[in-house]
């Protein structure tokens, strides 16, 4: 059965526009509460928590009043980082968690994520049953088992307990000038705050969220705000979350960007040299650069790889027993402490590698040098499909042969969007290009064609 609603990480889309309305929003909670609460009792809770975006109030309102209409009772956190929601869904003893967030897009965007009682995302198996009652008539409580909603004040701060709890006993950050760019997100309070009480000198960028300015111009998918501050200021190093703070970029004491690939390699190496790495394996996607799979090989790790998403990465994890990975993109999990990639928790780890080893920044930022790597995306007509043409497969298969041996070939639809992403890796960057732009151009032309 397709997906209707959910994507790869639950329901996302244009603020409201179909299908992230406030009509729509109540429906899902409804259909969520349903789903839930199964037996009747009036005991089910469900927290959410939601990001800076303007929209997240008419969001929190609907799905409040879609879970209570079906006796759901909702702990309502105001604005906190994704993992947090996570962490709370299992110390609060709820049967579900919601996050309202569209992440790293920008603010007209909305989301609704969901956790299960374990804090984990939800199944698909799941999701597709929250689907089929969304489909159909969704059966209210009786007036006298209508579900209670209450503000939660101090979420942020059990949150932040909690991250503190996971940094070395003993370790302070005294004598580090760390800035912290919470992309007018989630993080915005809660970031700087951890920095500071574990003693690190704090320089804040992206602290004033208006409601608009989530993404903009700062965070993770924009660090250069953060790597100009990081100079102005003589900063050792920078941290730049996204806007629900799930995923990290770390800047160098240079403004240069680490990547999830470079974090994860680093991580990795060192629980490997303690023992601490499940498995000898480190769980990436499909996406992780080539450099990274060969510098676990030559330590004798193993990289595990998955489709695209963190919610893949994390039922591999499960699944294997592992205990490390995430994405390029900066989604770092670690299961030894959070349920989902946490970016404050990852920044955590890597300032405790700076404070235990002595070395700066840039010498932890890039453990392998990484292939060449080119991602291109091509639009399509919704419906149309441009890789069963001919052409196209002719074109694949021909670049596949010529990369044997030097590097490797992805090409894959959004999840999101009627995309083709066509990705390769080769040491040759003649040959690079060459492969990228030979595949682009015929699924152009099919796309035309078919439009």
């Amino acid at each position: 059965m397709a997906r209707k609603f959910f994507g790869t990480d639950g329901v996302r889309g244009k603020a409201n526009t179909y299908p992230m309305t406030a009509d729509m929003a109540l429906k899902i909670g409804a259909a969520a509460g349903r789903y839930f609460r199964n037996d009747g009792s009036n005991g089910h809770r469900v927290v959410i928590g939601k990001d800076t975006r303007l929209s997240g109030y008419m969001f929190e309102s609907a799905l409040t009043a879609g879970l209570t209409s079906t006796g759901m009772n909702v702990l309502l956190l105001g604005p906190i980082p994704t993992p947090g929601v996570g962490l709370l869904t299992t110390s609060m003893r709820a049967d579900l968690g919601i996050m309202i967030s569209a992440s790293h897009n920008p603010a007209c965007d909305n989301g609704v994520k969901f956790f299960g009682p374990d804090g984990f995302k939800l199944s698909d198996e799941a999701e597709m049953e929250i689907e089929a009652l969304l489909e159909g008539e969704i059966i209210p409580a009786q007036a006298t088992n209508i579900g209670r909603a209450k503000r939660i004040d101090d979420g942020r701060f059990r949150y932040a307990e909690r991250l503190k709890g996971t940094f070395p006993a003993g370790m302070r950050l005294d004598g580090l000038k760390v800035v912290v760019d919470c992309a007018n997100g989630a993080g915005y309070k809660v970031a700087p705050e951890v920095l500071w009480e574990l003693g690190a000198t704090v320089i804040p960028v992206g602290t004033a969220p208006d409601g608009f300015n989530i993404n903009e111009g700062c965070g993770s998918t924009a660090p250069r705000t953060a790597a100009e501050t990081i100079v102005t200021h003589g900063a050792d190093v920078g941290i730049c979350l996204d806007g629900d703070a799930d995923r990290v970029m770390i800047l160098d004491e240079k403004g240069i960007v680490a990547d999830g690939d470079q974090i994860m390699g680093l991580f990795a190496s060192r629980w490997a040299e303690k023992d601490r790495l499940q498995g000898g394996t480190l769980v990436a996607t499909v996406m992780s650069n080539l450099g990274l799979e060969r510098f676990l090989n030559d330590k004798g790790l193993a990289l595990l790889r998955t489709n695209v998403g963190d919610r893949y990465v994390v039922e591999a994890m499960r699944a294997g027993g592992y205990n490390l990975g995430g994405e390029q993109s900066g989604h770092i999990v670690m299961t030894d402490y959070a349920t989902t990639g946490d970016g404050l928790l990852a920044g955590l780890q890597f300032l405790s590698a700076m404070v235990e080893t002595g070395k700066r920044a840039s010498e932890l930022c890039r453990v392998f040098e990484t292939v060449p790597q080119v991602l291109k995306n091509v639009r399509y007509e919704a419906g149309a499909d441009p890789l069963s043409a001919g052409a196209v497969q002719a074109a694949i298969s021909s670049a596949e042969a010529s990369l044997v041996g030097k590097g490797r070939l992805l090409i894959r639809k959004s999840g999101t969007e009627p995309l083709i992403r066509v990705m390769a890796e080769c040491v040759d960057d003649t040959l690079l290009g060459q492969v990228v732009d030979g595949i682009v151009a015929e699924v152009e032309a099919v796309a035309k064609i078919s439009a």
